[in-house]
């Protein structure tokens, strides 16, 4: 069985499609009503479609850049009629957002330059940050890769608890000291545990209060320093867990959490709970950092690489391919 037969990928587009279920009806619906009886692309229906946007949580700014390129089109073009701006609005927004994510593999790339490759996973308590960890170590492990997980999320009534559920569901060990205790001496143990026992990846959860921004700078860059004494240049990655559900939000808590720490990538939760979808476009091409996973579902196998293509596709589209071959 090849690796992409274990992690279902023949069934990523379908459960992609299933998640972003709520955002496609409620987008695709207004778009409809917006051009009912129009046979072109004119100012009043530009005006429709941006506030369409806006209130799809893609983002004012977004909005009006998205909007700015369709304008040009129109210009360009001199004449598009209204069966045509949603095929337009698709390849405009793949087109902004291609403009600010890196080049990088569309599946899930386990190949990494450290041993072990250290990962601290930060955000606000409640985005799903654990659950994140849970089945990121989960697709590590399918990827045949050994596997270890750090409880430093000691804030937390029930954080420790919860990450020791989501280690035995994945297959994984999980180094913990309870809650109460030295966060930072919970990375030191787990990330030396990691290297001594040659393990390839270290995933190590954090607490996400906010609300005390101080406090949480000064524990998270110790947390960061003290893992960096015992592998060069650990933490190797920072990820950012957001709650797409609260929409606006999200982008105002990943600008937070800039300021605190240096993130490398966003993991947006709970798309499938949510018709805030669009939340996604505005925060890829809002933030300086790349969108790297998406949640589509409860299921441990339900974390998906975020492929821009093939997102924006599924929300324009009933039946969508698999763009990857």
């Amino acid at each position: 069985m090849g690796l992409l037969d274990k992690f279902g990928f023949g069934k990523k587009e379908k459960k992609l499609q299933e998640g972003l279920e709520k955002t496609r009806t409620g987008f695709l619906d207004k778009i409809g009503k917006a051009l009912v009886g129009k046979d072109k692309v004119d100012e009043d229906v530009l005006d429709d479609l941006e506030e369409i946007l806006i209130t799809s949580d893609v983002g004012v700014k977004t909005t009006l850049n998205v909007i700015r390129r369709i304008e040009e089109r129109v210009a360009r073009d001199k004449f598009i009629n209204s069966s045509e701006l949603q095929q337009i609005l698709k390849e405009e927004i793949i087109g902004l957002l291609k403009e600010h994510e890196p080049d990088r593999p569309a599946e899930f790339d386990a190949n990494f330059k450290h041993k072990p490759h250290v990962i601290m996973v930060v955000g606000v308590n409640g985005v799903g940050k654990t659950t994140t960890i849970g089945k990121l170590s989960n697709m590590y492990r399918l990827a045949g890769k050994k596997v270890m997980l750090g409880a430093a999320d000691t804030f937390r009534a029930g954080a420790v608890e919860q990450l020791k559920i989501w280690s035995e569901r994945s297959g994984v060990p999980l180094i913990q000291q309870g809650q109460g205790a030295d966060p930072a001496a919970v990375a030191f143990d787990t990330v030396a545990s990691a290297k001594s026992k040659n393990a390839d990846v270290v995933l190590v959860d954090t607490a996400g209060r906010l609300h005390n921004r101080k406090a949480l700078m000064l524990e998270l860059k110790k947390i960061k320093r003290v893992m960096g004494k015992v592998v060069d240049g650990a933490p190797h990655e920072i990820i950012l867990v957001l709650d797409a559900s609260t929409g606006q939000n999200a982008i105002l808590q990943a600008k937070a959490f800039t300021e605190v720490v240096d993130v490398t990538g966003l993991a947006l939760t709970k798309l499938d709970g949510t018709a805030k979808g669009g939340i996604v476009i505005g925060i890829s091409h809002e933030m300086s950092m790349p969108v790297k996973y998406i949640g589509v579902g409860e299921k441990i196998e339900d974390m998906q690489v975020f492929d821009r293509a093939r997102f924006v596709q599924a929300i324009f589209e009933r039946d969508i391919v698999d763009t990857s071959k």
